[in-house]
């Protein structure tokens, strides 16, 4: 069986521990094009954003850490306001998607990010355990 489309994850199952943005949001370079162009996803025609963000997951590696979730959007996405006295943003990610390939260079699975939505996390949901 080949998946042949993204394929869709919510962003508590991606980001268990949540994450934090750590640059600018960025035009994506289309590398096809002849000339500077902004990148378009295929699928939609949205221009694509991108914006490099940190995994919160203390359990991981340094390299593994900090990845680029591309946005796809008509209008530049807004990073969500820094924690006070931290110049970390937390975020959270509506409409996530990823996309498996080979990576060339390498020949390694690699993966692309893509979400519809960037916006601050919400307030955290009360568990069972929180109401005993």
């Amino acid at each position: 069986m080949a998946i042949q489309r993204p394929i869709p994850i919510h962003f508590d199952l991606l980001f268990p521990h949540g994450c934090y943005v750590v640059g600018d949001v960025q035009a994506a370079k289309d590398f096809d094009a002849k000339r500077d162009a902004q990148a378009k996803d295929l699928a939609t025609g949205l221009p694509v954003w991108q914006v490099p963000v940190m995994d919160a997951d203390p359990t991981l590696k340094a390299a593994q850490k900090t990845v680029t979730i591309k946005i796809l959007s008509e209008v530049r996405p807004v990073v969500p306001p820094p924690l006070p006295g931290v110049p970390l943003a937390p975020a959270e990610f509506e409409g996530l998607e990823v996309k498996p390939y080979v990576n060339q260079a390498t020949g390694r699975l690699a993966y692309s990010i893509s979400a519809r939505v960037m916006r601050a996390p919400r307030a955290a949901k009360p568990t069972a355990k929180d109401a005993a």
